[in-house]
């Protein structure tokens, strides 16, 4: 027969829920009321373990419940996890009301260590939260100082001499395409004419024997039709002034030079007919026109201006050169080498012919190319053998 009180065996009345202060229970454990209930009589109910199957504490109350003695490892348990109300009461060192009393105190003490572990762990929560705060303000307030130190900086820099020279010789030499490495022996000097062709001045002819020798490599093609501009402009505004042909035919072709065909041709339309009366004049006239109908495209035209330079003028050997390269575009090969060839015997430089070549073969596309390279190698493979290697 059970050693503990009927009484004691009975649940608890009005006990409707269990809160365990603030653990929620699984819902298969809190559906069964007979674990609730039996919990509740031990003052236990706040505790998950005194309401699930097969767990330690659970399985003390069931044993107590049907007056089964408990065990000394039991009643150990019991002891070192706080149950000692419980624990008197088994071995009969309490009475009933002094179990009751007991265990609700120890009931009460629970409830508040475990409001007081909340409050302090939301407290710590807290004060957590205040401490990111802070740190979050000392960097932000960090970060706008480094800003504005970096701000006054930029602003000291931006406005010192030095650093607005350096920029604007960044920004001048970027216009003629020389972002690269200057030397340092080269640099003033070019610096000097960048900025005396970019003022809208002309260079000297000193300027040009220089990019054109020491200062080769940093003649770019950007510079170089700078510079052909700034001449084209020059005698253009010459012509104007004194209606002089041969301005409008050095303009015209410094136009070709800087890729203004256009303007070259509008230069040259306007020359009057009674001022084109002189032989070597009209046929400067032609050829320089028929180069800018070549220029665009325009190859009729073109070989019908350089017959009529070579006409005037049969013993010049440009005319002769304006027609072999324009008879090679349009793919007439062997009459355009027969014109070089004239052009030769009249003075043109094996070298400024093999250039106008080279410049035909680059511009045009693949076959034509090799066409073109299988044609001059046939004709003269010793005197065209640099073919083989553009």
């Amino acid at each position: 027969m059970s050693r503990i009180p009927k009484i004691l065996r009975q649940p608890r009345p009005n006990v409707r829920t269990i809160s365990c202060y603030g653990v929620e229970l699984p819902k298969r454990v809190v559906a069964n009321p007979n674990r609730i209930n039996l919990a509740s009589k031990y003052f236990l109910e706040d505790l998950p373990e005194a309401i699930t199957p097969a767990t330690r504490l659970h399985n003390i109350l069931e044993n107590l419940d049907q007056g089964r003695p408990l065990s000394g490892q039991a009643l150990m348990y019991l002891k070192q996890n706080g149950y000692s109300a419980l624990q008197q009461l088994e071995q009969g060192e309490t009475t009933f009301e002094e179990f009751r009393k007991n265990a609700a105190e120890e009931q009460f003490l629970r409830g508040y260590a475990v409001e007081a572990e909340r409050q302090k762990q939301e407290g710590e929560r807290s004060q957590r939260i205040e401490e990111d705060k802070a740190r979050e303000a000392i960097l932000k307030a960090k970060y706008e100082r480094d800003r504005q130190r970096e701000e006054e900086a930029r602003r000291k820099r931006e406005s010192d001499p030095k650093f607005i020279a350096k920029i604007k010789n960044q920004q001048l030499r970027m216009r003629y395409g020389l972002d690269q490495f200057i030397e340092k022996q080269i640099f003033p000097r070019l610096m000097e004419i960048l900025h005396r062709l970019d003022g809208g001045n002309r260079l000297s002819d000193q300027d040009i024997l220089w990019l054109t020798t020491e200062g080769k490599d940093y003649y770019t093609e950007i510079l170089q039709a700078a510079f052909h501009e700034r001449e084209a402009e020059f005698y253009t505004t010459e012509y104007n002034l004194t209606s002089e042909p041969w301005n409008a035919v050095n303009a015209s072709g410094h136009y070709r030079k800087c890729n203004q065909a256009k303007k070259a041709h509008e230069l040259l339309t306007s020359i009057p007919a009674e001022r084109q009366k002189a032989p070597k004049l009209n046929s400067a006239i032609y050829t320089t026109h028929g180069g800018v109908m070549r220029d665009l495209n325009r190859y009729n035209d073109a070989l019908k201006y350089g017959s009529q330079a070579h006409a005037l003028t049969p013993k010049d050997f440009r005319p002769c050169t304006l027609l072999g390269a324009v008879n090679i575009e349009m793919g007439n090969y062997l009459a355009g080498l027969e014109w070089y060839e004239k052009a030769k015997e009249r003075g043109a430089s094996e070298r400024s012919i093999d250039y106008d070549l080279r410049g035909i073969l680059l511009r045009a596309d693949k076959a034509k190319r090799e066409e073109l390279k299988a044609v001059l190698l046939r004709e003269d493979s010793e005197r065209y053998k640099w073919v083989r290697y553009l």
